[in-house]
């Protein structure tokens, strides 16, 4: 990692944008005296994605009361 000040990194923003996403290695930004990070976002699956499809109630949600309970998993009833 190395250690550009805020002056360096305007002048040539873009290629060290590149750079990071490239290597994946952060660059350290000095301003007043404290340190940014520019760091590469990690790719990966979406959280929604990795959810489990599940069975759902097709229908009304009013017939439902009026169904015996064996009736519900029938595969007519299933999305």
């Amino acid at each position: 990692m190395h250690k550009l000040s805020i002056t360096a990194l305007r002048q040539k923003l873009f290629q060290v944008a590149d750079e990071v996403l490239e290597s994946g290695v952060p660059v350290a930004i000095e301003r007043r005296g404290r340190t940014l990070l520019l760091v590469a976002e990690k790719a990966g699956k979406p959280r929604l994605a990795a959810l489990k499809r599940r069975k759902l109630v097709k229908g009304d949600a009013a017939d439902l009361a009026e169904m015996k309970v064996g009736e519900w998993r029938e595969p007519k009833n299933l999305g």
